[in-house]
């Protein structure tokens, strides 16, 4: 529910993109002061992990850090939970309850999804910004509040104040410093590096890893990301369940993450009926073919004539194909390829 960790590490935000270094230097700029900061951007970007950082490198540090997605708690349940509530204030207070803001008293204050917050609950909290002071349901006693308030949101908040969801004062109140999260799809050249981190911290907590091979990667690099490096993490923590301490090729991932080069430019999609030519014990012929089926095919001949080569010696062919053993036995699992004795 909170964090009173002290320390800060600008290397949780991994890449060497133009856009992350702007992004860290920002983050530094804004964390030795305690304006409220505005968080945008797209769902899975990592606007937790910002607001985080700026406040385990702020004079707050020492201090609680409280989240509150204000999206996913019930109106009935939101002011009671941001403020706190007082015994017999409502059906159920059994007993007084401190609100989160009471919690993160000289400390920082994350609430996330802003744009989800109701109107009548924009109001208060305009008034506890203003004010700097808050109330309990059911007291009429003021208690001041020292916080930083960090807000983020995956909505456009200008675009809300003109449907009239979202209050224009309160919005220029938590947009003293906007960030705005760059996409996965705006920094490709920081997925390897994106990609090392997580396996690591997976190391960490799972006791297992991956590899992933060149043909894998590439085909990660130019995937959509619609979820952003939460999408991404999702998929390694997947792959080191599926394939532990293995090397994972292309044809491992799941299908919506094989994407071949010729995609990147739309030149043709996967399975598609394509016209080519094959070379064929030294004859050329055009013929209509089904590409991943003729990749496969090709795949099963050369692994089954480098185990024929080698006297079925796995790790020679291995050598001879120029992949991992382990890789090679995961293909021949595949295509059910027996070496010969």
């Amino acid at each position: 529910m909170m964090d009173t960790t002290p320390n800060a590490d600008l290397s949780e935000l991994s890449g060497k993109s133009a856009k992350v270094d702007h992004l860290k230097e920002i983050i530094k700029q804004v964390s030795i002061t305690d304006v409220n900061v505005l968080i945008t951007g797209e769902s899975g970007t990592g606007k937790e992990i910002v607001g985080r950082l700026i406040h385990s490198l702020s004079k707050r540090k020492h201090h609680a850090f409280v989240p509150v997605n204000c999206g996913a708690i019930p109106l009935d349940l939101l002011e009671s939970e941001l403020f706190g509530h007082e015994k017999g204030a409502f059906t159920g207070a059994i007993t007084a309850r401190i609100g989160r803001f009471e919690l993160a008293q000289s400390g920082t204050i994350f609430l996330d999804e802003i744009g989800d917050m109701p109107l009548c609950m924009q109001v208060k909290l305009l008034r506890v910004i203003q004010e700097k002071v808050i109330e309990r349901i059911g007291s009429n006693k003021s208690i001041k509040t020292d916080v930083r308030i960090i807000a983020a949101t995956h909505r456009n908040l200008e675009e809300a104040i003109k449907q009239g969801t979202f209050r224009e004062d309160l919005f220029y109140r938590l947009n003293v410093f906007p960030i705005e999260m760059p996409s996965l799809r705006e920094r490709v050249e920081d997925i390897p590096d994106i990609i090392t981190d997580l396996i690591k911290k997976f190391k960490q907590e799972m006791g297992n890893d991956i590899t992933l091979n060149m043909t894998a990667l590439d085909s990660l690099k130019r995937c959509h990301w619609q979820g952003n490096v939460r999408e991404l993490s999702n998929l390694l923590e997947r792959l080191i369940v599926l394939f532990p301490n293995q090397e994972v090729s292309f044809e491992q991932l799941p299908i919506k993450y094989q994407i071949y080069e010729a995609q990147k430019n739309n030149d043709f999609k996967r399975n598609e009926m394509t016209q080519i030519v094959i070379v064929n014990n030294g004859d050329i012929q055009n013929q209509d073919v089904n590409l991943r089926e003729m990749l496969h095919h090709l795949e099963q001949k050369f692994i089954k004539e480098a185990l024929d080569k080698t006297n079925g010696i796995v790790s020679h062919a291995a050598e001879k194909l120029g992949m991992r053993r382990t890789t090679l036995i995961e293909k021949m699992k595949k295509f059910n390829i027996v070496k010969s004795n």
